[in-house]
């Protein structure tokens, strides 16, 4: 039941509790999932792995933004693959039993990466979602690393083909933007989504409350961290940035669900806008974090309810 775990980060696999939580009860969904990117050992989804992932190279050293080792897009094998489509089976693992909680006509924002989002959509659209949109999170700055041509060729010994290639580079353009898929539960066949408004009170849009400047907002979101605000998760994300899709789309006392609550930010939001949340983290160190910064930010006020569950259930937890 909601009960048991409603304003509380509760520890451990999300698998193990959202089927206990009530059928038709979730107003939103929203959650900066693991992107299947290798980012950390709580993101490698997939089971080829080599000795080298995770690792340092001798050019990471000292690398703010590239501490880890990743596996480049074509891969170092061919089982390599296979990691999209284990990580599209992940994602529609816990999806397809988020399913029957969303009330019809809720909204579900997921944050993936740009090249594991059409996963995420293949799987949420095949657990039974429709995908309403794609909003582009613009970020003020991006990490940025790509390596000069001629160098790698000059470390080779190859002069001549190093001027050639003088201006070029290897890697990516910076990473300005990431993706926010929106997806919502069907409503009723026959029915609108005015009925579906009246009956299950979600399924709108909050405009007023959402506006840039005086202008109806776009799918361009645009959102930085406050100076005041603690970094301690490395996919951390502005709690403006949550706190504006939570406002977009649910009123207060309406449930926010976020079975991967990393640093809290979703939480957090939650509370300091009067809306109640579930969450789940499986990482103890994250687990552990997020409620301290959950209680510095807003204390015990939480209106007769337990801010998060701090008990340790009887069950092996494994980081993801």
């Amino acid at each position: 039941m909601n009960k048991d775990y409603m304003n509380k980060i509760t520890l451990g696999d999300c698998l193990n509790f959202i089927p206990k939580l009530t059928d038709n009860s979730i107003d939103l969904f929203l959650s900066d999932i693991p992107y299947g990117i290798s980012l950390d050992d709580w993101d490698v989804l997939h089971n080829n792995t080599n000795s080298a992932l995770l690792g340092e190279s001798p050019a990471q050293k000292g690398k703010s933004g590239f501490k880890r080792r990743g596996k480049p897009i074509n891969g170092w094998s061919q089982s390599d693959r296979n990691i999209g489509l284990e990580y599209q089976e992940w994602c529609k693992n816990w999806a397809t039993k988020v399913h029957p909680k969303m009330k019809r006509g809720s909204s579900l924002f997921v944050f993936g990466a740009r090249r594991t989002i059409h996963r995420v959509i293949n799987a949420f659209e095949d657990s039974g979602f429709l995908l309403k949109d794609i909003l582009a999170w613009k970020k003020p700055s991006a990490h940025h690393r790509a390596q000069r041509v001629s160098i790698v060729l000059e470390r080779r010994g190859l002069i001549e083909e190093a001027k050639r290639w003088s201006g070029w580079r290897l890697g990516n353009l910076a990473p300005i933007w990431e993706p926010i898929a929106w997806f919502t539960k069907p409503y009723k066949i026959g029915g609108t989504i005015t009925d579906n408004i009246l009956e299950n009170e979600v399924g709108a849009m909050n405009i007023d409350a959402c506006k840039f400047n005086g202008s109806s907002p776009t799918n361009l979101l645009e959102f930085g961290f406050k100076k005041s605000e603690t970094r301690i998760h490395e996919a951390q994300k502005p709690i403006d940035l949550i706190e504006y899709l939570i406002k977009l789309t649910t009123q207060e006392n309406q449930i926010v669900l976020d079975p991967f609550m990393g640093s809290g930010t979703t939480a957090v939001a939650a509370k300091l806008l009067k809306r109640r949340f579930v969450g789940f983290e499986a990482n103890v160190e994250y687990y552990q974090k997020s409620l301290e910064r959950l209680t510095k930010t807003i204390g015990n006020n939480t209106e007769g309810l337990p801010i998060f569950q701090n008990t340790l259930f009887e069950e092996k937890i494994t980081n993801r």
